[in-house]
């Protein structure tokens, strides 16, 4: 049975469940999410002899959302789960991360490997720190018209997605959600993110009316703008991380996604998939679950659940 708590770390609060007893493993959700998301890993996990820790993290659902848009740099996020290991009186943790948590998690283990002993991300590669600002190569490429883009501007996006916070949810959870690169990750003119997509589908097996309403109640309240700053740091994130070209994560690591998640068949991580030998070079398992889409671990729960226990307890016994 998993509890929740507040917890000071990095000057901020963070709103965390928590469940189990052993070695620490903290769970990073990703946008627009919630600790919620990792229901069905936090009590699994923690059968399985692990401490699991998993936080509303910054500007998400009860925990601390700094107004300045500066404040949700990777600096920031990293601070925050190293903070949170410390909180919790550790020195020593795993990091899981999905979508927004996965680069958390990921740079978690580049920045503090003698913290995190290993690392598994969810749906997004590892970071491959490219040639220039990713928002200006986007640019460059001759892109106007990607959500990344369409995000920067503080008011914009967050006018759309609060003006009807359940069609928000439904649409970006259960209906078109990231399937569709065409559809979900390219905003065309006049229509929003959204797009016209009705919110009257039927919700997937996976994705339940009580489980729907806790994701809108909680946005209904934070609203969209902290983890939409997130986004407004992309080209920031590229300029803090310059130390970082070419380094690799040397400890154990898993990746696991969708095999219709269009972040790994789409613009942003289609090629990485097929490298993440460069940035990974102690990847232990590379688990692409068919017909699975970008909310895997919702989705997919006991296939996710076992690749997961399978990697952390080999981690935690070396």
């Amino acid at each position: 049975m998993s509890s929740t708590r507040m917890i000071k770390a990095n000057g901020v609060e963070l709103f965390v469940r928590e469940a189990g007893q052993g070695p620490l493993v903290v769970l990073c959700h990703g946008w627009p999410e919630l600790s919620y998301s990792w229901r069905h890993q936090i009590p699994a996990l923690a059968e399985a002899g692990f401490h699991v820790v998993a936080p509303d993290m910054r500007g998400y659902g009860q925990s601390s959302a700094p107004p300045d848009v500066a404040a949700y740099s990777i600096f920031d996020t990293v601070g925050d789960v190293v903070g949170l290991v410390q909180a919790l009186g550790e020195t020593r943790a795993m990091a899981v991360g999905h979508d927004w948590g996965a680069p958390v998690a990921w740079h978690a283990a580049l920045f503090r490997p003698d913290i995190f002993t290993a690392v598994a991300g969810l749906s997004v590669p590892p970071p491959f720190r490219g040639r220039g600002r990713p928002l200006d190569l986007l640019r460059q490429g001759g892109v106007t018209n990607f959500y990344w883009q369409y995000f920067q501007t503080p008011g914009v996006a967050e006018a759309e997605l609060e003006r009807d916070v359940a069609r928000t949810m439904r649409i970006v959870l259960g209906g078109r959600g990231l399937a569709d690169p065409t559809a979900a990750m390219f905003v065309q003119e006049g229509k929003g993110f959204l797009g016209h997509a009705g919110a009257d589908e039927p919700l997937p097996g996976w994705l339940t009316e009580t489980d729907l309403a806790y994701f809108t109640e909680a946005f209904r309240k934070s609203g969209f703008r902290g983890g939409l700053n997130w986004y407004r740091n992309i080209d920031r994130n590229w300029e803090l991380t310059a130390p970082w070209q070419d380094a690799q994560i040397h400890q154990p690591s898993l990746f696991i996604a969708g095999s219709k998640d269009a972040v790994i068949t789409g613009l942003i991580g289609a090629k990485r998939v097929n490298e993440l030998e460069r940035v990974l070079p102690n990847l232990k398992g590379r688990l692409i679950l068919e017909g699975a889409g970008h909310w895997v671990q919702q989705e997919r729960p006991h296939e996710v659940n076992a690749a997961l226990v399978k990697f952390l307890t080999a981690c935690a016994a070396q």
